[in-house]
């Protein structure tokens, strides 16, 4: 099993409360609370003392929040960009704002994102889908490289055409 596999591993396996204390700190840095430092700690250090390709602190932060705030069911394959592109949509109106807000993201910085990685959730959500965290994790890991961007992108697009 690799890393980010095992991160998802243990997130999902978070106890009502702990998932709480993460959702409480959407939003914010990992250094504003200890009782979210440790937490966090406790749940990244063990994995990464063990395996230094687990995700990196920052995005593995943000995918812990992301995780407590919208625990959609994981997929392996149900990337973000096509789940996004398959969600049911009333009318054109919505599509469009749908595919503007897409772009929003592909725009943002890496400590932008949160808030529409949160939109992205809560709309996957409501279409009852699924979702590839350990792929998330990962994308969200080279978030920097603007490839990165462009493969979810086309991948969006690749699943509009399939609807269409």
């Amino acid at each position: 099993m690799i890393a980010t596999e095992r991160y998802i591993q243990v997130l999902s396996s978070l106890q009502n409360g702990d998932l709480s204390l993460l959702r409480s700190h959407s939003g914010r840095s990992l250094d504003e609370s200890v009782d979210a430092f440790d937490l966090f700690a406790g749940l990244w250090w063990p994995l990464r003392q063990k395996d230094p390709k687990t995700p990196w602190r920052g995005a593995a932060w943000l995918i812990a929040k992301l995780y407590a705030y919208c625990p959609i069911e994981h997929d392996a394959g149900a990337l973000l960009a096509g789940q996004l592109a398959r969600c049911r949509v009333k009318d054109n109106r919505e599509a469009n704002r749908r595919r503007r807000k897409f772009d929003e993201l592909l725009m943002l910085p890496f400590d932008r994102i949160e808030p529409v990685l949160q939109w992205a959730l809560d709309t996957i959500a409501s279409s009852e889908l699924k979702l590839d965290w350990v792929r998330l994790t990962d994308d969200i890991s080279i978030w920097r490289r603007p490839n990165k961007r462009r493969q979810w992108a086309e991948q969006y697009l690749q699943y509009l055409e399939r609807r269409l």
